[in-house]
C-alpha cells in the first residue's frame, strides 16, 4: 500500500538533510543547508504542498542508510526507489550512471558523458548534476572534473561539502592513499 506524501530532516555526520517521498519512492533528498532551520526551509521551498511528517517504516529504513554512507559506510543505495517521471531522459542516464559508481570511487563528467554515450556531453553532465534532486543517494559528489579537481558542487560549502564527502567514503585519486594524503 502507498504511503501518503511527506517529508522529514534527519542527523548525519555531516548536518541536517531532508528526504520527500510519496507513494512508495522518494521524490527529493536535500543535503544539509548552513542550519536545520535552512534545510527546512529549502525543504518547504521545495516541495510547499507536502507537510513535514514521521517517515514512514521505509523511509527510516532509507535514512538510517543514508546516515551510515555519510558516517562511512559502503552502501551504494542504488535499490533505493526514487520517482524520476518528471526528469529529462538526459539527466535520468546521468543519475542512473552516477548511481552505479560504488562509494569511494569517482568518475570524471566526461567519463560519465562517455558511458551514456555522449562523449562531448561533460559540461551538461555537469549542468545535470548540478540540478540533482536526489543527493546522495544519486551520488553527484562522486563525480569530479578532469585530473581530479572537485569541479562544481550545489550543496552548502561548494566543494568542501564535495570533498569531504569522499573523503568520508575513502576515495582515492591515483595512488595517492586517500584524497588528503
Amino acid at each position: 500500500m502507498a504511503q501518503a506524501a511527506g517529508f522529514c530532516l534527519f542527523d548525519t555526520a555531516i548536518g541536517a538533510c531532508g528526504l520527500a517521498w510519496g507513494g512508495s519512492k522518494l521524490v527529493g533528498v536535500q543535503l544539509p543547508e548552513a542550519d536545520p532551520p535552512a534545510t527546512r526551509a529549502r525543504m518547504q521551498g521545495r516541495f510547499p504542498d507536502v507537510p513535514e511528517a514521521a517517515p514512514p517504516s521505509w523511509v527510516q529504513a532509507v535514512i538510517v542508510r543514508v546516515q551510515a554512507l555519510l558516517a562511512g559506510a559502503h552502501d551504494d543505495l542504488a535499490d533505493v526507489p526514487l520517482d524520476m517521471g518528471g526528469l529529462p531522459a538526459f539527466q535520468q542516464q546521468v543519475y542512473a550512471v552516477a548511481r552505479a559508481i560504488p562509494p569511494g570511487e569517482v568518475l570524471t563528467y566526461g567519463e560519465v558523458a562517455r558511458r551514456i554515450g555522449d562523449p562531448g556531453a561533460a559540461r551538461a553532465v555537469g549542468q545535470a548534476l548540478g540540478h540533482n534532486p536526489f543527493a546522495p543517494i544519486v551520488p553527484c559528489h562522486r563525480v569530479l572534473a578532469a585530473g581530479g579537481r572537485s569541479g562544481g558542487f550545489s550543496a552548502d560549502g561548494g566543494a568542501r561539502t564535495k570533498l569531504r564527502m569522499l573523503e568520508i567514503e575513502g576515495a582515492r585519486l591515483g595512488d595517492a592513499p586517500g584524497l588528503f594524503d
